[in-house]
Order: C-alpha cells, then sequence, then structure tokens
C-alpha cells in the first residue's frame, strides 16, 4: 500500500525539486563573522548618528568623523554606510575586515536577505501583568510589523519555551512561543511578616537608618522582650539572605543572556536584541553581575549584536500594586527609602544598551512603540574601522571607543563603547587542548550538525516542505532535499572516481520529540568529462512522511565522509486539521 502512494507522489518529484532550487535562498548562511573584530590587522565597529528630532542623519563623510581609542585619536581605514537586512550588508561587513571571501560565492540570495530580531524576556523578573503587555507587543510585531525574510526569536531566560525558541521566519512558530510565555518570578518580596523587598534589603545593607529601624521596630513590636541589638543582627541576616537569592537569580538571567549573544553570532550581520524586564539590581559585594554585565557588552560586539531594552512595567509611579502585600507604614519611612526603586532596578538594563549601542526604552505604556523606533534606528548604519598601532592597542584587554562628528556637537551618536575583555586571552588558549579528544564518528558528526541551533553552510543543502492529503493515508509532509555536490571530495574506489556522501534527516514536533527519520548514503560514481573529474551539481532526494495535524520542524544535514565538511538546512511546516471540513489552502506547488 505504501508503494502505490510512494509511486503516486513521486509524479510530483519534478515539481517540488523545482521548489527546492528557490529554497537555497531562504537558508540564512552562517558566517560566525562579528561586527566588532579584533585582529593584528583591522578593528571596526558600527554606530548611528541621529539629529535632535531623532532623525537618522544620512550622506556623512568619513573626513567628518573624528575617532578616539583609550584617548588617543586614530585615523579611519574604511568607513561606510549600511541597510541592515540588505542583500550587500554581509559584503560590506567583509570588505571592512579586509577580505572578500564572499566575493566569488553564486548562491542564489534574495534581494532583501530581512531583519534579524531577537526578543529575550526576563521571565525570572516579569511580573504576571508585564507577561500580559509582553505578549501583546510580541504579537503586534508579528503580525503587523514583521516583514518578508524577515527572521525573529522570542526566547527566555528559563527555557520555558522550549523547542520554539528558534531562529525563524514562521510566524506559527512564533505565536505559539509567545503563547507558551509564563511568568517565572520567584521572588519580589519575602514571605516573612513585616514583608521585606529585595530593594529593601539592598538599602539595609547600604546602612539606610529609615528602612533598618522600621523592621527592627517591626520586630520590637512583635516581640518587646527582644533586644534592639538582636532584632538589628536578625533584620541584617533576613536582608543579607533576600540580596543573596536575588542576586542568584539575576546571575542567571545574565549569565543566559550572554550565552544568548554569545550563540547570535552565528547569524550573519546586525542583530538587534530587544531586553524585556522589570529591571533588576546589581550589588557591588555578593555577586560579580557588574562584571557580567561588561562580559555581555563584549560578546554583543564580538557577535554585532546592538540591546534594546524595555521596562515591561511601563508607566509606573513606583509604589506597591493591589497584587503586592506591604507593610503598614505610618511613619512614611518606607516610603521615602522607595524613592529611589525604578532608577536602581533599571540602572543594570539602560548599561548594557548604551553600552552596545542601543537604547532603553522606560516609563512608556507603549512597548511596541518602542520596538518600532528602535528597528526604525537600526535599519541604516554606519560602519568604520582602523589598524591597531601597536601591541598593546591588539591585545585582548577592555579599550574604551569614542566617535564623534566634528563641528556638530548637537548630534547624537550612538556607538559601542567599548571592544576587548581581560577573559578573551584565556579563552582563546582552549582550543589547545582539543587535539587530544577522539575523533567523531561519522554519525555522531552528522548527529552533531543536526542538533546545532543554526543550520550549517560549509555544504549548500535546501529544502521544500510540502503536504499532500489522501482519502486512504491522510496527511503525507513531502521534504524535497537538494544537496550541492559540486564540492564534494572525489577519490579512487576500484578504478573508480568515486565520491561519498551521507544525509540525514528528522521531522520533530512542536515540542522537539522525533516522529520521522531517515539515513541514507549516497555513493556517486563520476564519468570524467575530458580532464575534469568533479561530481554533478547536486543531488537530490524526497522523503514522505504520514504524520497527524501540528506544528513540525523538518531538520536535513548532508556530510562528505571524505573530509567530514557538512551542510543543514532547517524549515517549520503546520499541517492543518482537516477533520473540521473548514477550508484550507494546501501547499501550493508553481512548475
Amino acid at each position: 500500500m505504501m508503494t502505490r502512494l510512494l509511486n503516486r507522489l513521486l509524479v510530483l518529484s519534478a515539481a517540488y525539486a523545482l521548489l527546492a532550487l528557490t529554497a537555497m535562498a531562504q537558508q540564512p548562511t552562517t558566517t560566525g563573522e562579528d561586527v566588532v573584530r579584533v585582529n593584528t590587522d583591522l578593528v571596526q565597529t558600527d554606530f548611528m548618528v541621529f539629529d535632535k528630532q531623532g532623525n537618522f542623519v544620512d550622506n556623512l563623510r568619513k573626513d567628518q568623523f573624528s575617532l578616539k581609542v583609550d584617548g588617543k585619536p586614530r585615523e579611519i581605514t574604511f568607513f561606510d554606510r549600511i541597510t541592515a537586512g540588505s542583500r550587500n550588508e554581509e559584503a560590506q561587513l567583509a570588505a571592512a575586515r579586509g577580505n572578500s571571501a564572499n566575493a566569488g560565492k553564486t548562491t542564489p540570495v534574495p534581494l532583501d536577505r530581512g531583519r534579524i530580531v531577537l526578543f529575550f524576556l526576563d521571565d525570572l523578573h516579569l511580573s504576571p501583568a508585564s507577561v500580559t503587555y509582553a505578549r501583546r507587543m510580541l504579537k503586534q510585531f508579528v503580525e503587523r510589523e514583521m516583514r518578508q525574510n524577515d527572521q525573529a526569536v522570542v526566547a527566555s531566560v528559563s527555557g520555558q519555551l522550549g523547542f520554539v525558541q528558534q531562529v525563524t521566519d514562521n510566524k506559527a512558530v512564533l505565536l505559539t512561543a509567545i503563547d507558551r510565555l509564563r511568568s517565572q518570578r520567584t521572588m519580589s518580596q519575602s514571605a516573612e511578616s513585616p514583608p521585606m523587598t529585595e530593594y529593601q534589603a539592598w538599602l539595609i545593607e547600604q546602612h539606610d537608618r529609615d528602612v533598618f529601624d522600621f523592621f527592627v521596630d517591626a520586630l520590637i513590636k512583635e516581640d518587646p522582650t527582644l533586644p534592639r541589638q538582636t532584632a538589628g543582627e536578625m533584620v541584617n541576616a533576613r536582608a543579607s539572605q533576600m540580596i543573596e537569592e536575588g542576586s542568584a537569580i539575576t546571575t542567571r538571567t545574565l549569565a543566559t543572556l550572554k550565552g544568548f549573544v554569545d550563540t547570535a553570532a552565528k547569524i550573519p550581520g546586525r542583530k538587534v536584541v530587544f531586553f524585556v524586564s522589570d529591571g533588576f539590581f546589581l550589588d557591588h559585594y555578593k555577586s560579580d553581575n557588574y562584571d557580567r554585565l561588561q562580559r555581555i557588552t563584549t560578546a554583543a560586539a564580538r557577535s554585532g549584536v546592538v540591546i534594546y531594552s524595555i521596562d515591561a512595567r511601563g508607566l509606573t509611579s513606583g509604589l506597591p500594586d493591589a497584587s503586592m502585600s506591604v507593610a503598614a507604614d505610618p511613619s512614611g519611612r518606607l516610603q521615602r527609602g522607595a524613592i529611589g526603586e525604578i532608577r536602581a532596578s533599571q540602572d543594570g538594563m539602560n548599561a548594557m544598551a548604551s553600552d552596545t549601542g542601543g537604547r532603553a526604552f522606560f516609563n512608556s505604556n507603549s512597548l511596541s512603540a518602542g520596538v518600532t523606533t528602535a528597528l526604525k534606528e537600526t535599519s541604516v548604519y554606519y560602519l568604520l574601522a582602523w589598524r591597531p598601532e601597536n601591541e598593546d592597542q591588539r591585545n585582548p584587554k577592555f579599550h574604551k571607543i569614542e566617535v564623534g562628528v566634528a563641528g556638530r556637537p548637537e548630534l547624537l551618536v550612538r556607538f559601542r563603547r567599548g571592544f576587548g575583555d581581560a577573559a578573551l586571552s584565556e579563552t582563546s588558549k582552549a582550543p589547545k587542548d582539543a587535539g587530544s579528544s577522539p575523533a567523531k564518528s561519522q554519525i555522531e558528526q552528522i548527529n552533531a550538525v543536526l542538533r546545532s541551533p543554526y543550520p550549517a553552510a560549509n555544504l549548500p543543502v535546501s529544502i521544500s516542505l510540502n503536504f499532500l492529503n489522501t482519502a486512504q493515508y491522510g496527511e503525507t509532509l513531502t521534504t524535497s532535499i537538494k544537496v550541492n555536490t559540486r564540492s564534494l571530495t572525489v577519490d579512487s574506489q576500484s578504478g573508480s572516481p568515486t565520491a561519498v556522501m551521507d544525509l540525514a534527516g528528522l521531522v520533530l514536533n512542536d515540542q522537539g520529540k522525533p516522529v520521522s527519520t531517515f539515513n541514507k548514503r549516497f555513493t556517486i560514481k563520476i564519468t570524467p568529462n575530458g580532464a575534469t573529474v568533479t561530481p554533478p551539481e547536486s543531488v537530490f532526494y524526497n522523503h514522505f512522511a504520514l504524520i497527524k495535524p501540528g506544528l513540525y520542524q523538518v531538520r536535513v544535514a548532508a556530510i562528505d565522509l571524505k573530509t567530514g565538511t557538512n551542510g543543514s538546512a532547517y524549515q517549520w511546516i503546520q499541517i492543518p486539521e482537516l477533520s473540521s471540513k473548514d477550508l484550507t489552502l494546501s501547499s501550493l506547488i508553481v512548475g
């Protein structure tokens, strides 16, 4: 029975192959190049210039800019204006690094590659109300502002979004992730009486007498026999514990954000990250979170990321809302201490935004307006590069950057505050031990490619997904695959030129569980054409899977068995529920 179905479906193989030809343009290439790149030859950075009305100032020239590194003037070696998400963006970035590695590539690309928009939700600090506002903002972006070829991701600190936390242009995937978003906040105030907030604990650590005396007096009121010194020690211990718990949560947020920014380096071009949070507090003494902020700034520079911070609380007075249990304070001591709470919770968000060349959107109930403004601001930017003069300027320590427009003090220049990190010198030594690790088997290699967060492009792979519905078998998912095999390694087997390639694939549901798999080996016998011995230009393969309605991702990977060169492609598809008899459009095949 399955054979008859396959024979029927193979009639459409030619049409699917045509679709696979166009799928190549839809796959993001993974260059891993930096927007801020440090080597012995060139250092480059991106920046934006705005007038007093917030409009991008266009048509500026290289000779109008001044550049200082660690306070010393530097000559600008390279200067260009770049449109984010354009076809030429990667080539311009490569030119600023002094290479044209992509110049000879003939892989088809869309006229507009699209923007890369990354949303990072600090769900460990977001209240349930803020999550509701964030969901509304995210849905407005997906449904109204996302353009053709744009790619986005909705990610969270806790990882609660699971498998759908991936960069994609599929709106159904993004909306699924948004609907899964829930508040994971575990601490906003202590459960003891009277309730103490993290900020109040921080004020006690800072020797604020008003707040300290309030909690001491409250303890003595509950137990008049308690000595004041003992009550003070109990308040200090309680505050210290709260700060440690809060710092641990903040550390998790910043560490996860750092990893998220690092991973974004594999996506080509300049990326915008929206960090959405209710804010967090930075403690000088019980954590290294100040250093973590600098490491995020450095990672953003290496990954070509600009961070825009959004306070999901919107316009707030700083007073407790109805969901919070507050201590009775007729003396007003706690209210006086709370004056700086909102600003203190926003300091870290403001720092990471300004230091990466973005900005913060605070005290606004229109979260979507901040997203719209940021995308408009980052649509065009300038890029400059300079040559380090000596070894001190080439070393990995942190260097401060200053960029200005000569004779135009009224203009606002938004740029990365610096680059480099002492930790980089230690990280660069780690690969020396890599040679001692055992070589991976072919199965391990191809599985690693399939598990990678972003597709690999060394061996070009493209796929096209379609579904059919038949009365006998129901929904059938067809994966049409094209692998560009011209770069496969050819050697002699039994006197015949031969190339060998493994092709593997997974069909995964929206929970990341496999529902169909395949693994094929292609042994390509090559007929010499004169003096030239090269494989055919492409290999095509079709995989059929009978599946239930739902949201699925197909991952396909190919590997050259001679060299280990590999490539992959990922794509999502929604299989509709047809039993309801509603009118539904299936795949449209055009030949």
